[in-house]
C-alpha cells in the first residue's frame, strides 16, 4: 500500500462525495436526454432540416482555413443582398471569436453548425445598450440555426456593478428558428426582441432577465439553467416580457423542458403592462422561489399581466404561495399555447413545410 506522502492535495471524504455526486448528476442528465431523444419521433435534426430546405448552395466556414472562408461574418457578407433562395452556411467545428450580424437584406440563411458542443460563436462585450453588447445579431427574416453555441463571455462583475448587459444573441426579425443551439451569458442572455420565433431542444443559461423582449416565441423542450444571482437584495428572473398592449401578439411560451440550476429566482417579471409568459408541462427544480412571479421594478398594476402555468411538476412547481395575479390554466385555456399554431409555424417553419 502506498504511503500517504505519495498523494498530493488529497480530497477530503466530503469533497470526494460531492465530486462523485456531480458526475452522477451529469451522467443522469445525459442519459435522460439520450433516452428522450431516441423515443421522440418529432426530434428535428440537421439532416431533416437540410432536406426540407432543399438547396445545394453551401458555403463552408473553417477556422483553420480549409473552407471557403475562415470567419462567419465573411461568409454572411458573401450572401447576395435581397437573397430569395436558401443558402447553407456550414460552420465546421471550432470556436469562432467574432461578433456576427445578419442584416435585414440577407434572408433565407441556414447557419448549420456541427453541434452546440462543437461549434461556438463567442465574443466578450458588456454595454448599457443591449443591441451593442450582443455577440450574435439576426435581423433578417427566414433564418434558421442548428447546432451552434452563442456566448457572451463578458465577466459577470461588469454586468452587476455597472448595470451593463452582456447579450449572447439578439433576435430582431420575423420567422426565425433555432434547433439544438445554446445561449450562454449571465445578464440578459437572449434578447428575443420582436417577431415570431421557435426554439427547439435549446439550452439557455443566465441569472437576470435572461430571456427578454417582446417576441412571439415558442420554446419547445428547452433546458433553462440558472446561475447564481450575486445581487443579494433581489432575485433574478428567467423572463422579462415586454408586451405593451392587448393588441400585441407577443408572448413567451415554454412547452415541456426543464428549469434547474443554482440559487433562487422567479419564472418571470412584468416588464410592461401586458407581459405574457406561459410555462406548460415543465419541470421546475427548487431554484424557482415559491412566489414564482414578480412585478419588481414595474410600477403599474399587474391586472393585465398574463403569467401562467399548466401542469408543471417538480419541487419548484408548488402553487400555494404563487403571486396573486399569476394563473394556473385549465385544458381549454392552455390549448392555444401548446401548438406551433401559436406562432403560425406550419406556414413558415421549414421542418413543417
Amino acid at each position: 500500500m502506498p504511503s500517504s506522502s505519495s498523494y498530493t492535495n488529497p480530497l477530503t471524504l466530503i469533497q470526494a462525495i460531492n465530486v462523485a455526486f456531480a458526475h452522477f448528476l451529469v451522467m443522469s442528465i445525459l442519459i435522460s436526454n439520450v433516452v428522450h431523444c431516441s423515443s421522440d419521433k418529432n426530434v428535428i435534426d440537421s439532416q431533416i432540416l437540410t432536406e426540407k430546405i432543399g438547396t445545394n448552395r453551401t458555403i463552408i466556414v473553417d477556422s483553420n482555413g480549409q473552407g471557403d472562408f475562415k470567419t462567419v461574418q465573411e461568409a454572411i457578407d458573401a450572401v447576395p443582398e435581397g437573397n430569395s433562395n436558401w443558402i447553407i452556411i456550414h460552420l465546421r467545428k471550432g470556436v469562432y471569436r467574432e461578433k456576427v450580424h445578419i442584416p435585414r437584406n440577407k434572408p433565407f440563411i441556414f447557419l448549420r453548425g456541427n453541434g452546440k458542443g462543437r461549434t461556438s460563436i463567442v465574443w466578450s462585450e458588456s454595454s448599457v445598450d443591449n443591441y451593442q453588447s450582443a455577440t450574435f445579431i439576426v435581423e433578417a427574416q427566414n433564418f434558421v440555426a442548428f447546432g451552434i453555441s452563442f456566448k457572451n463571455e463578458a465577466p459577470t462583475g461588469i454586468a452587476y456593478t455597472s448595470h451593463k448587459q452582456s447579450v449572447a444573441a439578439f433576435v430582431g426579425a420575423d420567422k426565425v428558428a433555432f434547433y439544438h443551439c445554446a445561449f450562454f451569458s449571465t445578464h440578459n442572455t437572449l434578447f428575443d426582441y420582436k417577431g415570431r420565433h421557435y426554439y427547439d431542444n435549446c439550452y439557455i443559461q443566465g441569472s437576470i432577465d435572461f430571456i427578454f423582449g417582446r417576441g412571439q416565441s415558442m420554446f419547445h423542450n428547452c433546458e433553462i439553467f440558472v446561475v447564481g444571482d450575486k445581487r443579494i437584495e433581489i432575485h433574478g428572473s428567467i423572463t422579462a416580457h415586454g408586451r405593451r398592449s392587448a393588441g400585441e401578439n407577443g408572448g413567451f411560451v415554454f412547452v415541456n423542458g426543464k428549469v434547474y440550476g443554482i440559487g433562487g429566482l422567479y419564472l418571470g417579471r412584468a416588464k410592461a403592462p401586458f407581459s405574457r409568459v406561459v410555462f406548460a408541462n415543465t419541470y421546475f427544480s427548487r431554484t424557482i422561489v415559491p412566489q414564482g412571479w414578480t412585478n419588481w421594478s414595474y410600477a403599474g398594476s399587474p391586472d393585465h399581466v398574463y403569467h401562467a402555468e399548466y401542469n408543471c411538476h417538480g419541487p419548484g412547481a408548488a402553487t400555494k404561495d404563487r403571486a396573486k395575479w399569476s394563473k394556473q390554466l385549465n385544458d381549454k385555456e392552455v390549448a392555444p399555447f401548446l401548438s406551433i399554431d401559436y406562432i403560425n409555424g406550419k406556414q413558415w417553419l421549414p421542418a413543417w413545410l
